[in-house]
C-alpha cells in the first residue's frame, strides 16, 4: 500500500509545487538507490518500510507547511493591521457608512456586536477584538470569494451594487473592496486595500468611544473678545476634573502682560513644586517656546479673535484712560487723529492699535499703507496656523463652544456659560457710518487675520460637525443654558453692579464701561448652589480661589503678609494725615500774619 501511494504523493507536490521538481527528481533517485541497497541486504522488507515510513511523513509535513505558508500569504491582502486602540473605531466606522452584515451569518453578528457595546468604556478585552477581527474577515472574504455574493445594508440606505471587476460609481473609492484573490479580476494594483480605508475613515469617526477628552489646554486669552467666559469654562473643567493649572507667579491676576511671556511667570516652575501642569488661560503676550517649556507637548492651543470694528470700540471704552485715548472725546477724533495720540514707548498704548496682534506676540506697530503689510500679515496668519490647534469667532460663540466641544471630546454641559466681564447695554456707543473703514485702516494687521480665520473657521465647522449637526447642537446648548439661568439666577439675566447683593460675585470695574453681574437664585439647595456659583465667578475672583486651593501655603503667606502690611499701611496714614493738618495749620498762620500786616499798613 506504501509503495502504490508513492507515485501519486509525488505526483500530487510536484503539482503543487512545480519550482522543486528537479529537488524531487533528484529524491527519487536516491529513493530507488537506496531501496535496491536494501533489497540486497538481509532485512531487505524492513529496510522497504522503513524508508517509505520516513518519505510520507517527510512529503505529509511538506505538504501541510506549505499550504499554511500560502493560507499566511493569502491573509496578508485580506487582513487588515488594526491597532487595539482602534478596533472599536472600524466597527462604528463600518457600522455607520454601510451597515454591513452578511445574510447568513446577520444574526450572530448582531448578538456579538451588542455584546461587544458593553466595553463602551475604551477597554476591550480580548474576545471582543477576536470577534471584530473575526468579522471585519468575514465581510472581506465574502465580499472577495464570489462576484455573485450581494451585501446587505440597513433599512432607508440604497444599496450596493454587487462586486465586480469595476468599482461601484456611488462609492466613495475609499470604501472599494480590495480582490486578494487572483481569480476574481485581472488587476488588483489599482484598487486600495481595507487598510486604506481605515486610513481614510478612521480620523473622521469621531465616537465618544474614541475621542478622549483633552486635559493639556493652553487657551490665549485676548481682550475684549469673550475670553473672560471661555476661562470660566476652563476654570470650571479643570476644578471638576482635580486638573492643575498654570497660574501667575504671586497671586497675580496675569501671567506678566503685557512683557512676552516667560515660563518663570508660573506658579511652581521655578520652584518645581508642580510637576505637571494641564490647563493655561490666563492673559499673557503669546511666546510659543517658553509656553511649550511649561506645557506638555500633547497640548491642544486655542483661542479667540473678535471683528476689529466691535473690538476697538469695546476697547475704547474700557481703555478710555490710555494715554493714547486720553486726548480723544470720541473714538471717531482718535481715529482722525491717531498717529498724532499714539506712541508705542508709552506704556499702555498697545491696546489702541492692532492689539490681537500684539497679543499673539508679534509687533503690533504697523501703518496700513507700509510696503510689508501684507508680507508681515501672511508670516502673522501662517504662524498663529502653525502653532494654534483651533481659533474661534467671537460673534458666533455658540458655533465656537460646539466646535470647541468637538475638538475637546467634552460633553454639552462641559461649554455651558453665562456672559462674564460683559458691559451694560446703554453704554455701547453706536458707530457712525465711516468709522468701521477707519478702524480697518487703522487695525490693518488685525483685520487681515480675522478675515482670514473667520474664513477658516467655517471649513473647521463642516469639516468637525457639519452644518446640519451644527444647528442641532446649538440649539440644544441654548435650551441648556436658558434652563440653567431659570435655576440659577435671581433675576433671571444680568443686573448692573450696584444691585448685586453678594460682593464677592462683583466684577471689577473699569473704565468708564458699566460691568455687569448676577445674583444667585436663594431657592436653590446646596450643590446646585456650588454648581450655579462658579458659573457666575468673575475672572478675578475664581482665579484667586483656584491658587488658593492649589497653594495653600503660599496663599497663607500672601495673607498675612498684607494683614502685617496694614497696620504700616494705617500708620502712614495717620502720619500723613497729621503732616497735612500741620502743613494746612502753618499756612492759616502765615495767612493771618499777612492780613495782620496788611490792616497795620492802612491803618496808619
Amino acid at each position: 500500500m506504501a509503495l502504490s501511494s508513492l507515485p501519486v504523493l509525488l505526483s500530487s507536490l510536484s503539482g503543487h509545487i512545480p519550482v522543486l521538481g528537479t529537488f524531487l527528481g533528484l529524491l527519487f533517485f536516491c529513493v530507488v538507490w537506496c531501496v535496491r541497497r536494501g533489497l540486497c541486504s538481509r532485512h531487505h522488507s524492513l529496510w522497504i518500510l522503513l524508508i517509505l515510513f520516513v518519505i510520507c511523513i517527510a512529503v505529509q509535513t511538506f505538504v501541510a507547511s506549505q499550504a499554511r505558508s500560502d493560507k499566511l500569504t493569502e491573509l496578508t491582502h485580506l487582513r487588515i493591521t488594526v491597532n487595539k486602540h482602534h478596533l472599536f473605531t472600524l466597527w462604528k466606522s463600518l457600522h455607520s457608512t454601510s451597515s454591513l452584515a452578511v445574510q447568513q451569518d446577520g444574526r450572530s453578528l448582531q448578538t456579538e456586536r451588542t455584546s461587544d457595546l458593553h466595553h463602551h468604556n475604551g477597554e476591550y478585552g480580548k474576545r471582543s477584538d477576536d470577534i471584530l477581527l473575526r468579522h471585519v474577515d468575514k465581510i472581506f472574504n465574502i465580499a472577495t470569494g464570489s462576484q455573485t455574493e450581494t451585501i446587505k445594508v440597513s433599512p432607508g440606505k440604497r444599496p450596493l451594487a454587487k462586486l465586480g471587476n469595476e468599482p461601484n460609481p456611488e462609492l466613495p473609492r475609499s470604501l472599494v473592496l480590495h480582490r486578494a484573490r487572483k481569480g476574481l479580476t485581472g488587476r488588483t494594483d489599482n484598487l486600495p486595500c481595507p487598510s486604506s480605508f481605515l486610513k481614510a475613515h478612521i480620523n473622521s469617526a469621531h465616537t465618544s468611544s474614541t475621542c478622549h477628552p483633552k486635559s493639556h489646554i493652553v487657551f490665549l486669552k485676548t481682550h475684549k473678545t469673550a475670553s473672560s467666559t471661555i476661562l470660566n469654562i476652563l476654570y470650571r473643567y479643570g476644578e471638576s476634573k482635580n486638573l492643575t493649572f498654570a497660574l501667575p507667579l504671586n497671586k497675580q491676576s496675569q501671567l506678566f502682560y503685557p512683557f512676552s511671556f516667560e515660563s518663570r511667570f508660573v506658579e511652581g516652575v521655578s520652584s518645581r513644586t508642580v510637576r505637571e501642569f494641564h490647563i493655561m488661560c490666563n492673559h499673557m503676550r503669546f511666546n510659543k517656546p517658553e509656553v511649550a517649556k511649561v506645557m506638555p507637548e500633547n497640548t491642544f492651543y486655542f483661542s479667540i479673535l473678535r471683528n476689529p470694528v466691535n473690538m476697538m470700540e469695546s476697547i475704547f471704552m474700557y481703555y478710555k484712560s490710555i494715554p493714547a485715548f486720553s486726548n480723544a472725546h470720541n473714538l471717531d477724533e482718535f481715529l482722525d487723529n491717531g498717529w498724532k495720540n499714539y506712541n508705542s514707548s508709552v506704556s499702555n498704548n498697545h491696546y489702541a492699535h492692532n492689539i490681537l496682534a500684539f497679543d499673539f506676540g508679534f509687533d503690533n506697530n504697523i501703518a496700513a499703507d507700509a510696503e510689508d503689510i501684507e508680507e508681515r500679515a501672511s508670516m502673522a496668519i501662517a504662524a498663529i496656523e502653525r502653532d494654534f490647534h483651533l481659533i474661534l469667532i467671537t460673534e458666533y460663540f455658540d458655533e465656537s463652544m460646539i466646535l470647541l466641544k468637538h475638538a475637546l471630546c467634552w460633553a454639552l454641559e462641559d461649554v455651558v456659560s453665562f456672559k462674564l466681564n460683559s458691559r451694560r447695554q446703554p453704554t455701547h456707543h453706536p458707530l457712525l457710518a465711516n468709522t468701521a473703514e477707519k478702524i480697518k485702516r487703522w487695525n490693518a494687521l488685525d483685520w487681515r487675520i480675522y478675515l482670514h480665520f473667520n474664513t477658516s473657521f467655517w471649513h473647521k465647522v463642516n469639516s468637525l460637525v457639519g452644518q446640519e449637526q451644527m444647528k442641532r447642537e446649538v440649539s440644544q446648548l441654548r435650551e441648556l443654558q436658558a434652563k440653567l439661568a431659570n435655576t440659577c439666577l435671581k433675576d433671571g439675566g444680568a443686573v448692573d453692579p450696584s444691585q448685586i447683593k453678594d460682593a464677592r460675585l462683583k466684577p471689577f470695574q473699569y473704565g468708564s464701561a458699566v460691568i455687569q453681574g448676577y445674583n444667585l437664585n436663594p431657592h436653590i439647595d446646596r450643590q446646585t448652589k456650588t454648581k450655579c456659583q462658579r458659573l457666575i465667578t468673575p475672572e478675578l475672583q475664581y482665579t484667586e480661589h483656584l491658587y488658593t486651593q492649589q497653594f495653600p501655603e503660599l496663599a497663607a503667606k500672601h495673607i498675612q503678609a498684607m494683614r502685617n502690611a496694614a497696620p504700616q499701611r494705617q500708620h502712614s496714614e495717620r502720619t500723613g494725615i497729621r503732616r497735612m493738618a500741620s502743613a494746612r495749620e502753618v499756612h492759616h498762620r502765615q495767612f493771618r500774619r499777612h492780613t495782620f500786616s496788611n490792616l497795620n499798613q492802612k491803618a496808619s
